[in-house]
């Protein structure tokens, strides 16, 4: 029973949903979503957005961070659906083996022998260049031997995940995490 409603929701889903999946225009290489046609939550399109993503990472080094991406996903959703990219502030938190995400190429190449490239640093940077803030946990970078000199020029360094969390959201930034 409880598959058959799983399933009967997946269809519904999909019916409500347009089959386009398209690319959006604050960020076109990443960031891909649908269309919802008529969405009964409305999408306020006048009020500020403010997002910070709490990001770690526990999957296969050698593929970009998919978490990372959904920050390219939320504007260009929103931006699709009417919201002025003005109106939008959106700040990334990495910690744990996140911090790895951020190393320039030569040394994500040290730390993970099978990768030639970063694969997540065009994304980084694209969603810099729109003025995504990219804050790494001292505390994980520390641990981690990631310094300011291998990361990528975007990147904040914070005391700890957990300061720059707190002091995000005590400006008002809305917390999402996996």
């Amino acid at each position: 029973m409880k598959n058959t409603l799983l399933l009967c929701s997946l269809l519904i889903t999909g019916i409500a949903c347009s089959q386009e999946y398209g690319t959006g225009n604050v960020i076109p290489e990443y960031g891909k979503t649908f269309t919802v046609p008529s969405p009964g939550f409305k999408t306020y399109t006048s009020s500020k957005l403010k997002m910070v993503l709490d990001i770690d990472r526990s999957f296969d080094p050698e593929q970009p961070n998919r978490l990372i991406e959904t920050a390219a996903r939320f504007l260009n959703m929103h931006e699709k659906a009417g919201v002025d990219p003005k109106n939008m502030e959106v700040a990334l938190v990495l910690h744990g083996n996140a911090v790895f995400d951020v190393l320039e190429d030569e040394f994500y190449a040290e730390k993970f022998p099978n990768t030639k490239a970063n694969p997540n640093l065009p994304l980084i940077k694209a969603l810099a260049e729109k003025g995504v803030q990219i804050i790494l946990c001292g505390q994980s970078a520390a641990h981690h031997k990631v310094t300011k000199e291998k990361a990528s020029k975007p990147v904040k360094f914070a005391l700890s995940a957990m300061t720059a969390l707190v002091q995000l959201q005590n400006e008002d930034y809305r917390l999402v995490k996996f």
